[in-house]
C-alpha cells in the first residue's frame, strides 16, 4: 500500500480562503472587521519569523492585524497592563502572546490573563476546562487543524480507534479532547507506555506529537490507518554537504507511508494549517463577540 499524502499546504490554503470569505460577509453585512493582536516579547528569531508570518496572512485575510513588539528587558506589570488594554479594545477580537517568553516572565500568569473569549490560542485555563467537559471553548490551534484534515479525510471519524503520542498541554491532551468529541476510543501514549508499539499499531489514527526525529517506525502502523505527524525536527543532513540539515517528523515517513492510508509529511503537513486556524479561531472568537452564527468548518 502507498499512502495518500495529505496536503497540508493546499489545505490550509483552502480554509485561509474560507476565513476571508466570512470576513468579507462580516463587513459588508455587518460592518465589523476582525482584528487579532499579536504580541512579541524579546527578539527570538524563531519568534520574529513566526510573527511576521501571522501578520501577513492576516491582513491577506482581510482583517487588522496589530502588532505589539516588546522589549526583552519588560517587566511582568507592564505586559500585564498591555494585556488588559487589549482585553478591552473592542477592536481586537483574539489576542496572541507569542511563546517562549523571556525567563523573568510567568507564562501561565500571562496567558491566564487573556480575556479567555479573545484567547485564539486557546491555551487560557478557562478555554481548556471548557474542551475537557465538551462545551464551547476556544480551540488550540494546532490540534484544530489535525481535526480539519480528519474530518475532511475520513467524513465521520465515530467509532474509530484514535493514539495520541505525547501528552503536552499544547497539542496531545487537547487532540486528544477532540477525538473524543468526534466519538473515537481514545488513548493517550507517551514515553512511559508500555508496550509502546503494540498500543499504536491498534490504532485507526495516529497522531504523533513527541517531539522525537522519526520515533515512530513504520511496522508501528496498521495496514490502511491514517497518520497525522505533528513534529518538527531538524536532524542532520550530511548527504546535503557539511552543516547541512533538513526537517523531519517524529514518523519515519518513507516506511509508515508504505502501509498506511493516509499520511501527513513534514514539512507541507501539519505545520501550514497552524496559522490558518488562529485566522479562523480569529473569525470564531469575532462572531460570539457579536453574537453572530459561527462560521460553519472553521470550527471544533
Amino acid at each position: 500500500m502507498t499512502a495518500k499524502i495529505i496536503d497540508g499546504k493546499a489545505f490550509a490554503a483552502s480554509v485561509r480562503e474560507k476565513v476571508a470569505g466570512h470576513v468579507s460577509r462580516l463587513k459588508e453585512e455587518h460592518g465589523i472587521t476582525p482584528g487579532l493582536a499579536v504580541v512579541l516579547v524579546g527578539e527570538d528569531p524563531a519568534s520574529q519569523v513566526y510573527v511576521r508570518s501571522k501578520g501577513k496572512q492576516t491582513v491577506e485575510a482581510g482583517m487588522n492585524s496589530y502588532e505589539h513588539k516588546l522589549d526583552a528587558a519588560t517587566s511582568e506589570a507592564d505586559l500585564l497592563a498591555l494585556i488588559d488594554q487589549l482585553n478591552n479594545d473592542p477592536a481586537v477580537h483574539g489576542i496572541l502572546v507569542q511563546l517562549p517568553l523571556p525567563d523573568h516572565l510567568d507564562s501561565d500568569l500571562v496567558i491566564n490573563s487573556i480575556d479567555p473569549a479573545k484567547d485564539v490560542d486557546g491555551f487560557h485555563i478557562s478555554n481548556v476546562g471548557l474542551l475537557g467537559t465538551g462545551q464551547k471553548a476556544m480551540v488550540p490551534c494546532t490540534p484544530l487543524g489535525c481535526l480539519m484534515m480528519l474530518r475532511d479525510h475520513h467524513g465521520s471519524l465515530s467509532g474509530m480507534d484514535a493514539v495520541v503520542i505525547g501528552r503536552s498541554n499544547i497539542v496531545g491532551k487537547p487532540m486528544a479532547q477532540l477525538l473524543l468529541g468526534e466519538s473515537c476510543t481514545v488513548t493517550i501514549a507517551h514515553s512511559r507506555t508500555k508496550d509502546l508499539a503494540d498500543v499504536v499499531r491498534r490504532a485507526d489514527i495516529v497522531v504523533a506529537a513527541v517531539g522525537r526525529p522519526e520515533m515512530v517506525p513504520g511496522d508501528w502502523i496498521k495496514e490502511g490507518a491514517t497518520v497525522i505527524d505533528v513534529g518538527i525536527n531538524r536532524i542532520d543532513a550530511p548527504e546535503k554537504g557539511e552543516g547541512k540539515t533538513r526537517l523531519v517528523g517524529d514518523v519515519h515517513f518513507e516506511s509508515a507511508a508504505a502501509v498506511a492510508g493516509a499520511i501527513t509529511p513534514v514539512p507541507g503537513g501539519v505545520g501550514p494549517m497552524t496559522i490558518a486556524c488562529l485566522l479562523a479561531n480569529t473569525v470564531t472568537a469575532c462572531c460570539r463577540a457579536n453574537g453572530l452564527a459561527e462560521p460553519q468548518g472553521l470550527t471544533a
